[in-house]
């Protein structure tokens, strides 16, 4: 039976715009253009099996070897510090994790500052590392209410162009970490698969540029 290279790439457009990367390096599958349903597509010639999982679920799928490489955010790997190995910085995805609240907004610091956001960990980590006494407030969606309620003082997410931010009369306070698309590989996949996964990196890289 054919070994095959599990290749995980996050659904939708950076998804897309990731394959495309793939098949420019030469590791293509034909089948993942087609209009269907499918979630696996393999190129037996190849060798390689891609498959199409939710963006936040990418690092899970390749730390537990369902797939050998992957391409999540950097986000999701400051989140969850997953068991894998970072390799290439895809340069696609591109935004910011920042600070955001009400326009005008002034820290008082004198009191706890009171954060909402999904991203726990990378938001203590940043106010641990100015010193700064916090509150978090763990939200899963329409963070950019909290602060226009009253129900933090300030928000943690992701930034890409601040048009939602602005729309809701929010400002960006301070950007703190450049986000992108990373590829990433099993620790163990990579000791067994090496070849492959170093030219596939390789390649990636000199797309890249």
């Amino acid at each position: 039976m054919k070994k095959f290279l599990n290749i995980a790439l996050p659904k939708g457009r950076l998804g897309e715009k990731v394959y495309d990367m793939f098949e420019r390096a030469g590791y293509d599958c034909a089948s993942i253009k087609e209009n269907s349903r499918k979630l696996i597509f393999e190129n037996e010639d190849l060798g390689i099996r891609f498959f199409w999982v939710k963006p936040s679920d990418v690092a899970i799928y390749v730390e537990r070897g369902a797939a050998d490489i992957g391409v999540a955010g950097k986000d999701i790997l400051l989140e969850y510090s997953p068991e894998v190995y970072e390799l290439l910085d895809l340069n696609v995805g591109k935004c910011s994790m920042a600070v955001a609240g009400k326009k005008n907004f002034v820290d008082d610091r004198t009191k706890t500052l009171r954060v909402a956001t999904k991203f726990v960990n990378i938001a203590k980590n940043y106010y641990s590392s100015i010193g700064r006494d916090i509150d978090i407030i763990a939200l899963n969606g329409s963070i950019e209410l909290a602060p226009i309620l009253d129900l933090s003082d300030v928000i943690v997410d992701i930034v890409e162009t601040g048009s939602t931010l602005k729309e809701n009369n929010l400002e960006v306070i301070e950007k703190f970490v450049p986000i992108s698309a990373r590829l990433i590989a099993n620790k163990s996949s990579f000791k067994f698969k090496t070849e492959i996964i170093e030219d596939i990196t390789a390649k990636l890289a000199e797309i890249v540029g």
